[in-house]
């Protein structure tokens, strides 16, 4: 007769029982304490943080980094959980580091689109980084729309102090995004009418929404979650990941709705950006303007973010000096801060 649960090997079976009890009683395993962090420079939708403590305390290594997040997804993406986190690899390897945040998007904000983003919010916090630092150059690093923010903002100012680029699971070729094609005709068919209106009457995407289409996303592992925690219940890393995961998710912000209707239109219908450039409010941004090395890492198993949508970043940046094009492990949130990602997509 077929096991229904997984049982632990005898030798794992006092590893399972403590981790059950602390899952419980203790309120979890995972150390979500968070890297501690200064403001060096604040305005309005615009934190910049510089992280201390660690190795940030000794004189830094290399060039100064700021991380650069997408609109909606919660900064702790970059700090993970104690153990898992690249705000603390960079802090530990001597880098001086600095965080961008955004914080909470309203109603009020409805107006705001990738313009405010793209030509305000990140290339002032990439001057603020660089002042902190004694006007060195900065190590720009994006995940998702926050790399395609970031290579937007170099694009459109050459003066910008970056001396490079890394993008983590930032698409720039929506039409190789499969998990989007079953909608696509539905969307054309109404002249994008339906979601349009949807976006307009609330001013946005709201948290919840945001959160479900991440869960979405990756389905399949949503669904399995619980037989995968009792599979691996002896397994404290685990355990801890899936926790930290959950966390993130459960932090989700609101998309401002303006934004929204750009990424919506311009991205995934026109796919605008899949031909080297962006239309914003009085000019046009060319990725052909980018003269700084660029990375582009894709996750073997990203969705939202394949392989090929993300490495078609390659065939637009003819003036780079350099553009690496590499692949880690795991999908759109594990491979920037996956349990594999501090031996392959934080080495890159």
């Amino acid at each position: 007769m077929a096991t229904l649960l997984p049982v632990p090997r005898p030798d794992k079976v006092a590893d399972a029982a403590a981790n059950a009890w602390d899952m419980v009683f203790k309120g979890g395993v995972a150390d979500l304490r968070r890297t501690p962090a200064r403001i060096i420079d604040e305005a309005p939708k615009r934190t910049v943080y510089r992280y201390v403590g660690g190795g940030g305390d000794r004189p830094s290594k290399g060039l100064p980094v700021l991380l650069v997040p997408p609109l909606a997804a919660p900064t702790i993406c970059f700090d993970l959980r104690r153990g898992c986190s690249l705000a603390e690899h960079l802090l530990a390897s001597g880098q001086r580091t600095y965080l961008l945040e955004y914080g909470h998007i309203g109603y009020s904000d409805r107006e705001l689109g990738l313009e405010h983003w793209v030509q305000d919010i990140v290339p002032n916090a990439i001057r603020a980084a660089s002042e902190d630092s004694g006007g060195r150059p900065v190590q720009l690093v994006g995940w998702c729309l926050g790399g395609i923010m970031s290579l937007l903002s170099v694009a459109g100012d050459n003066d910008l102090p970056v001396a490079s680029v890394a993008m983590v699971a930032s698409p720039f070729d929506f039409r190789k995004v499969r998990l989007m094609a079953p909608i696509r005709p539905v969307a054309n068919l109404t002249n994008g009418l339906l979601l349009s209106s949807v976006y307009r009457a609330l001013g946005g995407a709201p948290a919840p929404i945001v959160k479900r289409a991440f869960q979405l996303s990756s389905l399949d592992k949503y669904l399995t979650k619980p037989w995968a925690i009792v599979s691996n219940l002896h397994d404290r890393d685990f355990l801890a990941q899936i926790e930290a995961v959950d966390d993130f998710t459960n932090n989700m912000h609101a998309y401002p709705g303006r934004t929204i209707g750009q990424l919506y239109h311009r991205f995934f219908r026109v796919n605008e950006l899949a031909a080297g450039g962006l239309e914003l409010p009085g000019r046009r941004v060319e990725l052909a303007d980018v003269r700084v090395p660029v990375l582009s890492i894709a996750g073997t198993t990203d969705v939202l973010a394949p392989r090929p949508a993300v490495h078609h970043v390659g065939e637009l940046l003819p003036n780079a000096p350099q553009v690496r094009l590499e692949t880690g492990p795991g999908g759109h949130l594990g491979v920037l801060t996956g349990r594999a990602a501090k031996g392959t997509t934080w080495r890159f």
